[in-house]
């Protein structure tokens, strides 16, 4: 008796589904909002630094970009001049640079939010706001030495020709 109210039971539930599957629903599909567990997924999948840095380089003197890591960073050089760096952090936004860099001076680049701050080690370094936990960092060292102002005013004008092809800030 037992066995035979399972198969009953079992049969009903194989027809429920069958039947749940088969109801055709009038209207366009649409992706589900985006839950938690979504929400920190890569707002930089499918770009890639070096093609990035490249791109914006092009015709100016500098070497092919080279990734020297396992994150989404690139640097090029143009010899005797400058480096050039692009760091593209789907983890860490303008909160977190702020956190671990002195001199930090709120600024704008195409009317993002953004800070620059300057390189321990020379140089000077825009960060552009692209979510609340996902930034783009361009970094300029001249050769001309580790303290020219120019390097913030040459990321700044980098920054600015990167800022179209980020992802809109969520």
């Amino acid at each position: 008796m037992v066995c035979l109210a399972r198969v009953t039971t079992g049969i009903a539930c194989l027809a429920l589904a069958a039947t749940a599957c088969t109801s055709t629903v009038a209207g366009t599909a649409s992706p589900a909002p985006a839950s938690a567990g979504t929400a920190n997924a890569d707002v930089f999948a499918g770009l890639n630094a070096c093609v990035v840095l490249d791109q914006l380089v092009q015709g100016e003197g500098f070497s092919p970009g080279e990734n020297k890591s396992r994150r989404n960073e690139c640097g090029a050089t143009k010899p005797g001049v400058s480096t050039y760096g692009l760091a593209l952090d789907p983890v860490q936004g303008l909160r977190e640079f702020t956190e671990t860099n002195d001199s930090v001076v709120r600024t704008s680049v195409n009317g993002r939010d953004a800070l620059q701050a300057p390189i321990r080690l020379g140089g000077c370094a825009i960060v552009v706001e692209v979510g609340e936990h996902a930034r783009a960092m361009v970094q300029v060292a001249l050769a001309t030495g580790p303290r020219d102002p120019q390097a913030c005013v040459d990321a700044h004008a980098l920054a600015e020709k990167l800022e179209p092809l980020l992802p809109k800030p969520q």
